[in-house]
Parts: C-alpha cells; structure tokens; sequence
C-alpha cells in the first residue's frame, strides 16, 4: 500500500470514529438529576407571581420557605384558598426527592407530613379528587394548598387561577423523604 492510501484509509477513519462519538454523545437526553452524592437542589422561589396561579398581583406577599413551622397539629379537616403550579417546576425535585410531574395528581402544602393522601373539593363547583402531598408550598399568604396543573384542571379552577378548597385527610403520611440509589 502506498503512503497516500494509508492516510486516505486512516482520514475515512478518522471521519468515521469523529460521527459515530458525535451522535452517540449530543442524541442522548441529560439526566435528570446528577450522579454525585450531593444534597437535593430545592425549587428557587421568584420574588414574581407566576403569570397562571395569580390573578391577583396587588395583594401577594411571598413567605420565606425556611421560616414556615413544620411541627403543627393538623386538623383532618382544612378549608382556604388552592393555587397551582406548572411549567416552572416541571421535571424538578419536589420536596420528598420524587420528580415534579405537572400533569400528575399531587400538591404541595406547608405542613402536612409528605406522603399525605388526601380528597381535595374545589368549593365553588363541588368537584373533588384524591391527591398526595409530595412537596411543600405554596409560599404566598393566604394560601393552604399549591396543586399540581393536571389537579387543577381536574378539578375546574385553571382559568381562575385560584379557588377555594375543601382538604380531608384520609392517609396521614409517614413524612419520608425517597432515598434515590447512587449511580455508578
């Protein structure tokens, strides 16, 4: 073989080997979390209402996360105002570790132990539905429960953006955070 077929054959392979690690690396999907054993990373709290949950911007006075008192007493009854939460929190960690699925069935209360289950009833058009608390909020005064977008448009109050709920604890939670494995 000649000199210049060896640089031609080890140019096609160079080409070669160069594609084949570009598309294996830049098609595959980024992890959702990393694999280092750091601490959870928390939801960053905007110091602006989100444009769907708040129709109502004059009177909103956002509340520190890290002041809220979790060792209460809870009534198994609970009435007050419900908003929700979508797109900016979709794909993150809630406050027990699982993954924030907006279209799922579950809420975020302040304190209520994690893992709660328990029947939300939209007051102003009596539809209700079984949620599980996996996260803590809402962080605005005023109000008791922050649902999930797919919670929300089930039970009517989507385009209102707030509404008054009724909140019957069937399950008390056991509070447990979820222990993701390491990955290695």
């Amino acid at each position: 073989m000649k000199r210049s077929d060896k640089m031609v054959k080890h140019k096609y392979i160079l080409t070669f080997l160069f594609f084949y690690i570009f598309l294996n690396f830049a098609c595959t999907s980024s992890p959702r979390y990393g694999t280092n054993n750091t601490t959870l990373k928390t939801r960053k709290f905007s110091k602006k209402p989100s444009k769907r949950s708040n129709k109502n911007k004059k009177d909103v006075i956002f509340i520190d996360p890290a002041s809220v008192n979790t060792n209460v007493k809870h009534k198994k009854i609970m009435k007050g105002i419900s908003s929700f939460y979508s797109e900016d929190f979709h794909g993150k960690l809630t406050a027990n570790g699982e993954i924030f699925d907006m279209y799922g069935l579950t809420a975020a209360h302040k304190t209520l132990p994690l893992n709660t289950v328990c029947r939300v009833t939209n007051l102003d058009n009596n539809k209700s539905l079984i949620l599980r608390i996996n996260d803590r909020g809402p962080y605005v005064v005023g109000r008791i429960l922050d649902c999930s977008y797919g919670a929300a448009k089930k039970l009517g109050f989507v385009d209102k953006g707030t509404t008054e709920v009724k909140i019957e604890v069937i399950e008390w939670g056991d509070g447990e955070y979820m222990h993701h494995r390491k990955l290695n």
